[in-house]
């Protein structure tokens, strides 16, 4: 059957049409529990993996760096996360979300301690790496878990809280960052990361179950009201299917692409953005770090208010070409429009303010492609999500190696603003490549 169709039949016989809270009535609402871990997860993954950007030029002083061996360093994490995004998603399936999330989290958390103990070069690549490849499970199983403990109809507003919590943990780590490095060293900031990831671990493996029904604080009432989402995955497929043929499939092909371009805008401030404030408009790290926070910020704000209004349009019309596909749209292209705005501002305080309002425009699409690998890949949502996510990875490992070389070869960051206000066009052209109210995966 059509899947938008099906959305909109049941949000009609189920009662669950956006703002009406009958349906869920004497729910016990423990999958809201469930959200707020994947939530602090999150938080937690982006202070371990941002906090390098605003370190990185003490780092790169005190081992005798260049700025391409440092853009590498930033790359082997985005590479890792690349590679091993498919490998994480199958052993979620494997092993399931209550074992496999915890063992990555912890994982990641001893990466981040050891990037504290480098001495050089090699040995922070291979803590930086080891990072993205633990960090590569958090997404592909956080997917599973959301299309398992939610209906259809709020997958859009959960996917945005749980993306705006990318931008939590990115705010929080470069404010929290540029303030802890007055204190201490860059080796005890990372050895103090460490320690929140392996908290959390433990905590969810005790706490957490995979379904609804294995979880005892569960009551009927959630079960009835999860359920609508399970009834519309299985109408949809009930067999995994072929990575192959998942491959060739068109609306997949287009969440890929929308994703790497996507991404790769969306490191820059994972990346060199503390170094462009510190090079074109003369901020010392503190400052840097606070105001590289504030699109972090914003970016936030966009994943909350991109899946409100993405679940509000869906619920008004049945359409997830239109919910879905176009919101993103729009969304990239107010970015491009707002990133030109700010390249000739000189005051830096008034630039970065102008790109966060970009980062919250492009943000708004983030939601959208999570909930659309839910709402087309069913059972297959893991694997929808990690064959999305490794694009993104891809995107995001080489962005960082282009930016320094863009600098050397053009003589300053102008190449690097027009390429990526480019980027965020090109996104919004490839959410047009498919049409989520036919095509199926």
């Amino acid at each position: 059957m059509n899947v938008a169709t099906g959305v909109a039949d049941l949000a009609r016989e189920e009662g669950i049409l956006f703002h009406d809270r009958s349906a869920n009535a004497g729910a016990s609402g423990v999958r809201h529990l469930v959200l707020v871990w994947l939530c602090v997860a999150t938080t937690i993954a982006y202070i371990d993996r941002g906090c390098l950007s605003v370190a990185e030029k003490l780092i790169r002083a005190d081992l005798g760096m260049t700025e391409s061996q440092m853009g590498l360093v930033m790359s082997a994490f985005f590479l890792a996360y690349a590679l091993f995004q498919m490998p994480a998603a199958g052993l979620d399936q494997t092993w399931g979300s209550r074992r496999a999330l915890p063992v990555f989290a912890a994982a990641w958390s001893l990466a981040t301690g050891l990037c504290g103990a480098t001495h050089g070069v090699a040995l922070l690549l291979v803590a930086r790496f080891s990072m993205g490849a633990a960090e590569a499970g958090i997404f592909p199983s956080s997917t599973g878990i959301l299309s398992r403990w939610y209906p259809v109809s709020r997958r859009a507003w959960v996917s945005g809280v749980l993306t705006s919590f990318m931008g939590v943990g990115g705010g929080i780590g470069a404010a929290l960052t540029g303030f802890v490095l007055v204190y201490v060293s860059w080796r005890w900031m990372f050895l103090l990361y460490a320690l929140p990831g392996l908290i959390w671990a433990l905590g969810f493996a005790l706490w957490f179950r995979n379904t609804p029904r294995e979880h005892p604080s569960v009551n009927p009432a959630e079960l009835a009201f999860i359920s609508e989402g399970e009834k519309l995955s299985h109408q949809q497929r009930l067999d995994p299917i072929a990575w192959r043929t998942l491959l060739t499939n068109r609306a997949v092909l287009g969440l890929v692409l929308q994703q790497f371009f996507r991404a790769a805008a969306a490191i820059f401030y994972l990346s060199w953005f503390p170094t462009y404030l510190h090079e074109t408009r003369g901020v010392g790290v503190w400052e840097a770090g606070l105001l590289t926070s504030l699109p972090h910020w914003t970016t936030m704000l966009g994943c909350l208010a991109g899946g409100w209004f993405s679940d509000r349009v869906l619920a008004r019309t049945g359409s997830l070409r239109l919910a879905r596909q176009g919101v993103s749209v729009a969304s990239m292209l107010l970015a491009t429009l707002l990133i030109g705005l700010a390249y000739p501002i000189a005051d830096a305080r008034l630039a970065v303010l102008v790109l966060s309002i970009g980062a919250f425009s492009a943000a708004l699409a983030g939601p959208c492609a999570y909930a659309l690998t839910m709402d087309l890949g069913g059972r297959n949502t893991p694997q929808v999500f990690g064959i999305m996510n490794t694009s993104g990875a891809i995107g995001s490992i080489l962005f960082p190696i282009i930016v320094p070389k863009l600098v050397v070869i053009t003589g300053s960051w102008d190449a690097v603003l027009t390429f990526f206000a480019a980027i965020h066009i090109v996104a919004g052209a490839c959410w047009l490549i498919f049409d989520a109210d036919r095509d199926t995966i």
